[in-house]
């Protein structure tokens, strides 16, 4: 097969630098600041989601195999009832806040009055590829920010829809989109920003952090964490085993930071806890869940491979009573 005759241009830190220039430039001008030029972005980001929902839903399922209505109601629902709240609000928002002076400054007035931070870059996640880039993106405009969005390389389909999508629909003066990996990402935190958005690791979130600290950048890290679920004996069972059920594989086959890691309950109910549990994963996704159309799959291989060294371990392998099989081709 022939090479491409044009090559693709590497995005590194005199990219970075030179789009950070035009941005600044842009935002100086005062263009993001009006309320007719928020409104007429989180419009078209509302346009985005209803025009391609179809597509949408294709790309998320070609990077995470996630079913369609759980792509829905955990994405573009969200993203759409965003905009909707932006819009309702943004008049009151932008509006100044009278507030009290003293005796001692009579009689002078004041009132506080909402600025936007000025050029801000969003590190979105592979997990709801969507969600968590233009979601943040919804509020950063809402403030009347420049903004660049970084989704994440491990969800390619959705990356390269979200680059298009956000090309064609939004003012590309004052929103760029910056696909790519590591080598990007580091080009792009070399960069002065007045904020950073990051939804990741704790790992990546150091990183981000101390490139954020050189410059004094405020950051907002949503990172994973555990989250326990206590059961108590005496709830209702249906109501509950559903809950978690949901919470753990219906979101993203587990892969969530609000997925349930483990379960406190007492030594007496957890027998009744476990067989409700194993009647509601066999009511949802089947005798054989690895057939399962409503299951989502591990997004890659790395991931894969180390949830089965989880299940592989001594002190789990011989404990496993539910499932545990597993099909590498199809992760």
């Amino acid at each position: 097969m022939a090479e491409d005759s044009e090559t693709k241009k590497v995005f590194d830190a005199e990219a970075a630098g030179s789009l950070m220039k035009e941005l600044r430039g842009t935002y100086a001008s005062g263009k993001t600041r009006s309320y007719e030029w928020r409104v007429a972005q989180l419009k078209n980001v509302m346009k985005i989601v209803d025009d391609h929902e179809k597509d949408i839903l294709d790309a998320i399922r070609a990077d995470l195999s996630k079913p369609e209505q759980e792509s829905y109601i955990a994405e573009i629902s969200i993203v759409k009832s965003s905009c909707t709240r932006a819009l309702g609000e943004l008049n009151r928002w932008m509006k100044p806040e009278k507030v009290k002076t003293s005796i001692t400054t009579f009689p002078s007035s004041a009132e506080i009055v909402s600025e936007p931070l000025g050029v801000v870059l969003i590190i979105g996640a592979w997990n709801f590829p969507l969600l968590l880039a233009l979601d943040p993106a919804i509020g950063a405009i809402a403030a009347g920010n420049a903004v660049v969005l970084k989704p994440s390389e491990l969800c390619p389909a959705t990356s390269s829809l979200i680059a298009k999508l956000v090309g064609k629909y939004l003012d590309s003066s004052c929103i760029k989109v910056v696909e790519g990996s590591v080598a990007e990402t580091s080009a792009l935190l070399e960069q002065k920003w007045d904020k950073i958005f990051f939804t990741g690791s704790g790992r990546v979130g150091r990183i981000v952090m101390a490139a954020a600290a050189k410059h004094l950048t405020p950051v907002a890290l949503e990172l994973g964490g555990k989250c326990p679920v206590v059961v108590d004996s005496d709830i209702n069972l249906p109501v509950a085993v559903r809950r978690i059920a949901g919470g753990k594989w219906a979101s993203n086959n587990g892969q969530a930071c609000i997925a349930p890691d483990y379960i406190i309950t007492t030594k007496d109910f957890a027998p009744k806890l476990i067989d409700a549990l194993k009647h509601e994963l066999e009511a949802w996704y089947g005798k054989d869940p690895l057939e399962s159309k409503d299951l989502a799959h591990i997004v890659n291989s790395n991931h894969f491979a180390r949830l089965v060294k989880l299940l592989d371990d001594d002190k789990v392998s011989g404990k496993i009573i539910h499932g545990g099989q597993r099909d590498k081709a199809n992760l």
